[in-house]
């Protein structure tokens, strides 16, 4: 909570005692000449600028900083909104002096940073000798909704998955990736073996590997968590946990949506990830049409933008990190979404830059109003 001391420095500051600059949610005060809370309505005493800078309507941090946390507000300028992943997009430029959530600022350049540590210590992504992919036909972005198969043989040509399926990572992401329904508005229900999977899957990812550990190493120096365990939690909840994308059914989650992809008003949905469009293509499931974007890299992993059918439900353009191992992918789109909720985030990978898109679910919340993963996935320019 925002001290009297910082509170009455607001007031100097703004010289008067008719303005709800930095005093939205606050309870009745008389030492003010007009109110800022949603009682002020009924009582008819709001400031003047109240609509402007309390509402819920408000998306900007303007007059709002240090506020009390008001569940009516689509944003929030508090100091544990970071770790909420509900800031207002001008948070951090209005009101993080001292980098809300209670850590440090994390910049761009430290993003970068570690992006690029955690991809010198992807030890499991695929080599050239283990995976091969043949990407076909580029199309420009004019032509991505045409809906033609410009590709006649498959994306991915050969996989040594004795080699890479046997490995705990992707044996952990396999046994979570089969445990969904595919069509939104049907609820998700898992049994106790899938629970347990789930489990499995963040303890092989995040704790038995040392690229997972060198993840909540830096956040866990930016106090944005305070033990591993802290860590682990909050990653099973912002992605496996369930809320409705259609028909008010617990029908999907930040996990099923980004890495087994949905079926939604009659077109895929989500859907980024490359062991996936694999499984799926072997399986007969999956026709590869073309790509619109190939990234710089000339090793694994690399990124593509693709036109797909999936068993009759196309996709426009679904972009994936090709070849790289469960755990960079899940590192990455945590990493992004814990640091930069909402918006692009600027990586690094062998000195060139991948930028992520994020996105949290504002229909729902977990915890003490923490967003779920909404979506993630990798931002391919336009050509």
């Amino acid at each position: 909570m925002t001290s009297l001391r910082f509170l009455s420095s607001q007031v100097s500051q703004s010289d008067s005692l008719d303005s709800c600059e930095g005093r939205c949610g606050y309870g009745t005060d008389n030492n003010f000449s007009c109110q800022c809370n949603p009682s002020c309505e009924r009582f008819k005493d709001c400031c003047s600028d109240y609509s402007e800078l309390c509402k819920s309507g408000s998306t900007s941090c303007k007059g709002r900083c240090g506020e009390t946390y008001n569940s009516d507000n689509k944003c929030h300028c508090n100091s544990k909104c970071a770790q909420h992943y509900n800031c207002c997009s001008d948070y951090a430029e209005l009101c993080d002096s001292d980098g809300g959530g209670g850590g440090s600022v994390i910049t761009d350049a430290e993003i970068k940073a570690l992006s690029e540590l955690l991809y010198i210590l992807d030890s499991n992504k695929a080599s050239a000798s283990e995976l091969v992919i043949d990407p076909q036909a580029l199309v420009p972005d004019s032509q991505t909704s045409s809906q033609m198969d410009l590709s006649p043989h498959r994306l991915f040509q050969y996989l040594n998955e004795e080699v890479l399926f046997s490995r705990p990572t992707y044996t952990a992401f396999l046994a979570v990736l089969d445990n969904y329904n595919r069509m939104t508005g049907q609820t998700e229900e898992f049994t106790p073996q899938q629970l347990v999977e789930q489990d499995v899957f963040l303890k092989e990812t995040m704790s038995n590997t040392e690229l997972g550990r060198e993840l909540f190493a830096f956040l866990h120096t930016k106090s944005i968590y305070a033990s591993e365990v802290e860590f682990i939690q909050d990653l099973k909840m912002m992605w496996f946990g369930l809320y409705s994308r259609n028909n008010n059914k617990m029908d999907s989650s930040g996990f099923e949506h980004i890495f087994a992809g949905e079926i939604k008003k009659g077109k895929v949905s989500g859907f980024h990830n490359w062991i996936q469009f694999y499984i799926l293509e072997k399986n007969e499931q999956m026709n590869y049409f073309s790509h619109s974007f190939n990234g710089p890299w000339t090793t694994y992993p690399d990124v593509l933008g693709m036109q797909f059918m999936w068993d009759g439900y196309f996709k426009q353009v679904g972009s994936a990190i090709i070849g790289c191992s469960p755990e960079f992918d899940f590192a990455l789109y945590s990493l992004c979404y814990i640091t930069r909720p909402g918006k692009q985030c600027h990586l690094s990978l062998g000195g060139k830059e991948l930028i992520i898109q994020t996105y949290t679910w504002n229909n729902s919340s977990y915890g003490d109003g923490k967003k779920f993963i909404g979506s993630a996935f990798p931002a391919t320019p336009r050509n």
